[in-house]
């Protein structure tokens, strides 16, 4: 999902840096909890938010909410909060739940929340992304953001309307950071 948010916002003219925030236990707990390690992407930081015009915040769901890992991340932003370094900027969210009604819209607010508190401005997944409609397969998207389902063992991929919502997501912010900062 993460690639692809990336693919739709360079397709709208951004530059884009994918960064992970970091893991809260140690290696060999990871690795014995069968924690995605192998992941490309550094490691974020807090103070680099500020030079961002946009900030796409993607999490899985943890029991409706965000993740400890990425509420952590955030939790140490209260310095720019602060200062008001995020005021102004484009933000916006994406999520990964294991079932239909596993939190996906409650975890896109929670983000979308810590956004507001930092003044920034917000935007989901407008329904002009058509592929977010109809019944006829399983998939994600809402107006708070792109999302997927993975099932309950991760062995689900996003399909391909999920993946279609993403890159509109990416190509959206990237638009409307373009028009806010010209």
């Amino acid at each position: 999902m993460a690639g692809a948010v990336a693919d739709g916002a360079r397709e709208g003219g951004a530059q884009v840096d994918v960064r992970r925030v970091p893991e809260l236990v140690s290696d060999d707990v990871a690795q014995a909890s069968h924690y995605k390690l192998d992941q490309a992407a550094p490691l974020a930081s807090v103070d680099e938010l500020p030079d961002y015009d946009a900030i796409i915040v993607g999490a899985p769901t943890r029991f409706g909410r965000v993740p400890a890992q990425m509420a952590q991340f955030w939790d140490q932003t209260g310095g720019l909060w602060m200062r008001g370094a995020l005021v102004g900027k484009i933000g916006a969210a994406f999520t990964s739940t294991a079932t239909q009604h596993g939190g996906q819209e409650t975890t896109l607010f929670s983000i979308l929340t810590t956004l507001l508190h930092h003044g920034m401005m917000v935007s989901g997944l407008p329904y002009s992304f058509q592929g977010q409609m109809g019944l006829e397969a399983v998939k994600g998207g809402s107006p708070y953001g792109a999302s997927t389902l993975s099932d309950t063992d991760g062995s689900r991929m996003p399909g391909s309307a999920d993946l279609d919502g993403a890159r509109f997501l990416g190509r959206h912010v990237a638009t409307l950071a373009a028009r806010h900062i010209a």
